[in-house]
């Protein structure tokens, strides 16, 4: 992480995101302006919570533990996100794990700062109950949802998610296939599942396993395949 001291851009997506009104002026004192470099942890689950964050720029992976001790996806988020805002309500450690999927830009406030100055702020109250009511929605859907798409379809919306972010046309990841068995637990699978699928959709021309990674050969196709990305918000 690295704080990016450039006021102008701090306003500018204030203005972009329309949040203005949801910080108080003592607030906005107090905003910062981060940069994470892909693949960077934001926070992970069961860290201390100290800093509200609003993601900007960029794409975000957000995922968690089961009770048998797998990882699994909850969701991508793309802006405007927050990072945070549950822990803030709840004064509980951090619930999930987060991870930059593409180079992120993120707003950052404390909690001190927000419980001095924002407390009693009926903007930013609404903004919260907002955000985070869509949170609970979108996942309780999801994990009643999930599980019955089969292998190929979350593999599919997984590569789409992790190799493309559409409010950078410049970048373009790809699936470092010494992670596998963490991708397989990401989505839901089993290690040998996945290898037949990757397999299969390899040999019809959708992917391409190479020199140690994962590629989309055909994005059109791999859409149709995902139909609705099930991992990010319609």
């Amino acid at each position: 992480m690295r704080e990016i001291l450039d006021l102008e851009q701090l306003q500018a997506y204030l203005q972009t995101y329309a949040l203005e009104s949801i910080f108080t002026e003592e607030l906005k004192g107090h905003l910062h302006l981060y940069g994470f470099a892909q693949g960077e942890h934001i926070c992970s689950k069961g860290d201390p919570a100290g800093i509200l964050y609003v993601l900007v720029k960029g794409k975000l992976k957000i995922y968690t533990a089961t009770p048998e001790g797998k990882t699994l996806i909850i969701s991508f988020k793309t802006p405007l996100e927050l990072i945070g805002d549950i822990e803030y309500i709840q004064g509980t450690e951090m619930i999930n794990t987060v991870e930059a999927v593409s180079p992120v830009h993120m707003l950052g406030i404390e909690y001190g700062r927000l419980n001095k100055y924002g407390r009693n702020h009926p903007p930013l109250l609404h903004f919260l109950l907002e955000i985070i009511t869509q949170k609970f929605y979108r996942k309780s859907n999801f994990l009643s949802l999930n599980l019955m798409h089969p292998v190929e379809v979350r593999l599919a919306s997984y590569l789409l998610s992790i190799s493309y972010d559409e409010s950078d046309p410049n970048f373009t990841g790809k699936l470092n296939t010494i992670n596998l068995i963490d991708t397989a637990n990401f989505i839901g699978t089993s290690y040998r599942h996945l290898n037949r699928v990757i397999q299969k959709l390899s040999k019809e021309g959708l992917i391409e396993r190479k020199s140690g990674h994962i590629l989309v050969k055909d994005k059109e196709e791999l859409t149709a395949l995902a139909s609705r990305n099930i991992y990010e918000p319609s």
